[in-house]
């Protein structure tokens, strides 16, 4: 709770922000050893490229966890007799998770989207939506947009937002914090192009895998978050959805807020100068610009659903033991 008011008030660190060095940093690693090359040389050399990504990937992603394990684990020990150090490495697990949340961050890059297309300035809108996602945003509808950015925000609902709270329920700072680099590294190296498709192989793998878990969990608290709360039988839809699209991570959040919210994701997209069908995810009519707002909305909700069913669990655990 303590880390969601945080980011609710303080938003993201306006001058340093811990991902943005760690992605400086990645971009390093890869110009070093996975400079930009033709398909045909990425495939002569596919099992050296991919030993050298799981090697950048190791670098970039364990020291920090393994460090802020061992530090916990050494204050966790030194506390028990100490108040006072209880409650500094309460505090400061928090600030991690509240660094690691970026639920308000999330709101404000949308509405950057959506304020200029209520306005009808379609330039600064299409000039918003090429920060939030990686397809061609010259030639995009109102229409086209609209579903950019409520795809990208069911998405990184999860991945910016419930990811974080629930492996902070599991392992504390650290297990947040490698979920968040893991994630990170995936959203910058997890393309399938001729440059990073077996360099970010094992970067895409990791986070298919530690995703997983937390991808559930999020879909059925969207569920709880919508307008028609404990609507359970369109989860089996929404998960049959997902095994269809390029990330069933990814799809199953999506296709699961979208049913919720009654409207259709997907369709066609240019990346890169491609044409890339998407299947449509979930039910009803089709997105729209009115369902940008509504669907951070969900998101909100969402969080704070799963924060108060923790405080309501540990406060029955409390009572009974």
């Amino acid at each position: 709770m303590f880390a969601l008011l945080l980011d609710r008030t303080l938003g993201e660190p306006k001058h340093f922000h811990p991902l943005i060095g760690f992605g400086h940093l990645a971009n390093c690693l890869a110009a070093k050893f996975n400079p930009p090359r033709s398909s045909e040389q990425a495939r002569l050399q596919r099992k050296k490229t991919r030993f050298k990504g799981m090697l950048c990937w190791a670098l970039l992603v364990l020291p920090l966890p393994v460090a802020l394990w061992v530090l916990n684990s050494i204050a966790y020990a030194a506390s028990s007799d100490s108040p006072l150090l209880l409650a500094l490495i309460w505090l400061l697990n928090s600030v991690v998770l509240y660094l690691a949340i970026g639920l308000k961050s999330l709101q404000q890059h949308t509405l950057q989207i959506h304020q200029p297309l209520v306005q009808g300035d379609m330039a600064c809108a299409r000039h918003f939506t090429g920060y939030m996602v990686s397809r061609d945003t010259q030639t995009l509808t109102t229409q086209d947009m609209s579903r950019a950015a409520v795809e990208s925000v069911l998405e990184n609902g999860h991945d910016g937002v419930i990811a974080s709270l629930f492996y902070f329920v599991l392992g504390g700072a650290p297990l947040v914090v490698l979920h968040r680099l893991i994630n990170t590294l995936d959203a910058m190296w997890g393309y399938k192009t001729a440059r990073f498709l077996y360099f970010g192989w094992w970067a895409a793998r990791v986070d298919d895998h530690i995703g997983w878990l937390s991808t559930y969990c999020t879909s059925l608290l969207y569920v709880l978050a919508g307008p028609k709360p404990f609507s359970f039988k369109l989860l089996p839809f929404a998960w049959q959805q997902a095994r269809q699209y390029k990330s069933q991570n990814g799809g199953r959040c999506m296709a699961t807020g979208a049913s919720v919210l009654d409207f259709t994701l997907g369709g066609t997209s240019r990346y890169q100068g491609n044409i890339i069908h998407s299947p449509i995810l979930g039910r009803g009519r089709e997105v729209a610009l009115g369902d940008i707002p509504r669907s951070i909305s969900l998101v909100k909700r969402s969080a704070w659903i799963f924060t108060f069913m923790l405080l309501f669990c540990a406060l029955v655990s409390k009572a009974i033991f």
